[in-house]
């Protein structure tokens, strides 16, 4: 059945009600236990002075967030706004060189912040992809790309390439490793690209000017080389109407999520109250089950607030950079799940769809997603955690084509088809709220500890049945629902968009 099946105003309204009343009663207990429980000795180290005019402590769990925030924040914005000046100027005196300018503020800034044996190291994994990305050889590209990710992921060869990198920075192990790791990947970008280009080779500057620009060359996220080098070689800088507008408006909407954020961790202690085990052993299954939840709905707030601000800057550079994450609460399928969309696209691009195809072979689906994990437990660095997170994700990925293919086969395709359009997005409702949990289980093994994503699912799957389970999942039914109404909604407008730019187009000729 299409996307377009609608269901009844009040069975929706219904939907909204329930969610609402659930999601509110989950809040209130993560309040009441958060102002509670302040003053155990479990709380201390995660739960400290915050903005005192609130009169409570603030959840410090994420070392990421408060690193962003505050000890990283002024070296964010005096080189971010430093890039965004020097942007400006080059664009307005030379459009056709401010690729050239991109990277030599990059490698300026670099150089100040962590010095020349990290220069030099970087260079080394350029210069080493560059020169196997003129044998132009894929296959020689992905072993050299991830032979040089490995010896920065696997120990001791990571150590070892650390201790190169000397000085005083108290920031200065985050930035290697991210600055690394990026760069690697954008290096296997360039020589996979470089093997397509039918006539000569990219350039050895051409990488630089790639790697080298600021925004993304920390964090992220990746542009695959083919876009960024079309992008920013585009001496045509000419801006859609009210596109400024747009981008300012992104930019304050990313400070008032800062602000709001800020504010919630005063009153949702959702990181500390995860890793205090005894407590979380003595809450309602609906409360664990609200926690689990906001802990996948911070991380993507997480994300869509870093890459948001990166993006801010890159669309004033006149970039086109990939996304922010699709929000956790409107995924219920395995194929739309990242927290990074950048990398996302990287690994679709050149690993699952290469590999995958079309995704319709059970086999070939099997091989892509396993290579696809394979890469990115080698990304996050392997490990227990990581190890599991990789299985169960790839697993469901593939879960889900499986019984797609199934449902398609008679009976079930038969009895599909003799019911009404509304009725078969109930059922299928229905299936897609007991994936939204597995999603859920599944990643907040990454997000929290192993021992918590085992208490989440005991107590939700095997000491709360039937009642906390069913009634978990009817809300989470609610939920999907109003996920797929809002889908259907947007079909329908960009049909009708398509419409009219259709009639548009026709008109000329029949004139």
């Amino acid at each position: 059945m299409g996307i377009k099946a609608a269901l009844p105003k009040v069975e929706l309204y219904l939907y909204t009600a329930v969610l609402g009343l659930a999601l509110a009663w989950a809040a209130s207990w993560i309040v009441e236990a958060s102002s509670e429980n302040v003053g155990r000795k479990a709380f201390k180290g995660n739960v400290q002075s915050g903005w005192t005019y609130f009169g409570r402590k603030m959840d410090v769990a994420d070392f990421e967030w408060v690193m962003w925030f505050t000890t990283f924040r002024n070296h964010i914005l005096f080189a971010l706004s430093g890039h965004v000046i020097f942007a400006k100027i080059c664009s307005l005196a030379s459009p056709k060189h401010r690729g050239m300018v991109y990277m030599i503020y990059g490698l300026v800034a670099t150089l100040v912040t962590m010095g020349w044996s990290f220069i030099s190291l970087i260079l080394a994994h350029c210069m080493m992809l560059y020169t196997v990305a003129l044998l132009k050889r894929k296959s020689l590209c992905f072993v050299a790309g991830l032979a040089s990710l490995a010896t920065l992921k696997l120990e001791p060869y990571g150590s070892w390439q650390a201790d190169l990198v000397t000085g005083s920075f108290e920031l200065q192990d985050i930035l290697f490793y991210g600055g690394c790791g990026f760069s690697i990947m954008r290096c296997m970008s360039f020589a996979l690209e470089n093997c397509e280009k039918k006539d000569g080779n990219y350039t050895f500057v051409d990488l630089l000017k790639y790697n080298f620009y600021l925004p993304f060359f920390y964090f992220g996220p990746i542009m695959t080389f083919d876009q960024f080098h079309v992008q920013a070689n585009n001496p045509n800088l000419t801006r859609k109407d009210k596109e400024l507008w747009d981008i300012s408006m992104k930019a304050l909407v990313q400070l008032g999520v800062i602000l709001a954020v800020d504010v919630f961790f005063h009153f949702l202690y959702i990181l500390t109250i995860p890793g205090d085990i005894k407590l979380v052993k003595q809450i309602s299954d609906w409360s664990l089950a609200g926690l689990a939840y906001s802990n996948l709905v911070y991380d993507w707030v997480k994300a869509a607030v870093m890459f948001g601000v990166i993006n801010t800057v890159s669309r004033l550079d006149h970039l086109d950079p990939p996304q922010p994450p699709k929000c956790i609460t409107m995924l219920y399928v395995f194929a739309e799940t990242h927290f990074d969309r950048g990398i996302n696209d990287w690994l679709c691009k050149y690993v699952y769809d290469y590999i995958g195809k079309d995704h319709d072979g059970i086999f070939r689906e099997l091989l892509a997603t396993i290579c696809t994990f394979i890469v990115t437990t080698l990304w996050l660095g392997p490990c227990e955690i990581v190890y599991i997170w990789s299985f169960f994700n790839c697993f469901g990925l593939n879960f889900e084509l499986w019984m797609a293919k199934l449902f398609a086969l008679p009976p079930f395709s038969t009895l599909e088809g003799v019911m009404s359009e509304a009725m078969s997005r109930r059922i299928r409702g229905l299936f897609n709220a007991v994936n939204f949990w597995q999603i859920i289980l599944y990643n907040i093994l990454a997000l929290n500890s192993l021992d918590f994503a085992k208490l989440v699912a005991k107590r939700l799957l095997v000491q709360g049945f039937p009642v906390s389970t069913l009634s978990v999942l009817m809300v989470t039914y609610c939920g999907v629902q109003l996920i797929k109404e809002r889908e259907r909604t947007q079909a329908l407008e960009e049909e009708a968009a398509a419409a009219v730019a259709a009639a548009a187009a026709e008109k000329p000729k029949t004139e």
